[in-house]
């Protein structure tokens, strides 16, 4: 199933999707070195404590969301999980090349549109306190700030936020 938005075509696929794996490892690779010397300073028990937090097991995931541009590559993924009776947003990623043009407010409106499909009546993320750009995206978009929710409450560099769906 796709759906078209401006330039962007949205694409469901599957988590293990290969363009989805390649874009999520492409995130990981990015944002990885942002928080290393936090998990640095931890004990190992904390960080494989951590590491567990914030795994994401494949059989809570709902929804995975890929944007291809106009020559039909992959250069952003997101996917909606089912966490508690909740929705969370995870894993939204656009590649350097596709920033700054819409791809991101594309995934994230598909995202919600997914959502409100499924009767959610808001969706919830978390991001970490080394991504202002992230933050700065959720905001424009309507996310606010709420408490940290589990898992990541013992992680202090959790920044969450949630947006309640029209429906």
């Amino acid at each position: 199933m796709t759906a078209a938005h401006a330039t962007w075509t949205i694409e469901k696929v599957t988590w293990d999707d290969e363009r989805a794996a390649a874009l999520r490892a492409a995130m990981d690779a990015e944002i990885s070195p942002r928080y290393a010397e936090v998990f640095a300073a931890f004990d190992e028990r904390t960080r494989a404590l951590l590491d567990a937090d914030f795994a994401v097991d494949p059989s809570t995931i709902v929804e995975v969301i890929l944007v291809t541009d106009a020559e039909r590559r992959a250069v952003g993924h997101a996917a909606l999980r089912a966490l508690g009776d909740e929705l969370e947003v995870k894993r939204v990623y656009v590649a350097p090349e596709a920033r700054g043009r819409g791809a991101s407010r594309a995934l994230m409106a598909e995202l919600e549109r997914l959502a409100r499909q499924r009767d959610a009546a808001r969706l919830v993320l978390q991001t970490g306190d080394r991504q202002p750009e992230a933050i700065a995206l959720y905001e424009r978009l309507g996310y606010r700030p709420v408490a940290v929710f589990a898992p990541y409450t013992r992680f202090a560099g959790s920044r969450c936020f949630a947006k309640d769906l029209p429906a």
